[in-house]
């Protein structure tokens, strides 16, 4: 099954000249989101997790199902002010300004091998963030994954560890 028959292209969203990778085509097809799951699971499942950190908000879409199906745990990368209890939060430069990203606390033991997971690898800022946070964590970060990559942005080069895709456009 070729997954980017299931991922629908809008034009000009959010704004002009943007093309946006719309998953919930994917997401509403049944059949097509049990061979996503099942293709991301293949992937990461190499890389050991413990547990699977999802970015907001589209990436807790796929990190938590394929948590439940990988037989780990799951745990959210959130904007600032969003979880409650005690958090912790890294600052990063996006291409337009800075943004925060957050995890609880206590969410991870030192040590435990946790997975990155985001709906899409672009520019690879927010990827890259959730890596040093789950790290300034104590968490071993073994790898990213992303349902579709933007390879034409270059967002790879800005992660130090690999990152599996499953879609990729080159354009």
């Amino acid at each position: 099954m070729d997954l980017k028959d299931h991922i629908r292209g809008i034009p000009d969203f959010p704004k002009p000249g943007i093309l946006f990778y719309d998953i919930s085509t994917l997401l509403r097809d049944a059949d097509a989101w049990q061979v996503a799951m099942g293709r991301m699971a293949r992937a990461v499942l190499p890389f050991q997790p413990d547990l699977l950190a999802g970015i907001e908000s589209r990436g807790f879409l796929i990190a938590a199902p394929l948590a439940l199906k990988l037989g780990c745990g799951f745990v959210m990368l959130r904007k600032r002010g969003k979880l409650p209890g005690a958090t912790r939060g890294l600052d990063y430069a996006l291409e337009y300004g800075t943004d925060r990203i957050e995890i609880q606390a206590d969410a991870v033991s030192p040590g435990q091998r946790v997975v990155v997971v985001d709906d899409l690898l672009a520019t690879g800022g927010t990827l890259a963030a959730g890596i040093a946070l789950l790290r300034s964590a104590g968490a071993v970060v073994p790898a990213a994954a992303a349902l579709i990559e933007l390879a034409f942005l270059g967002g790879r080069a800005r992660l130090d560890v690999p990152c599996e895709a499953l879609v990729s456009y080159d354009s």
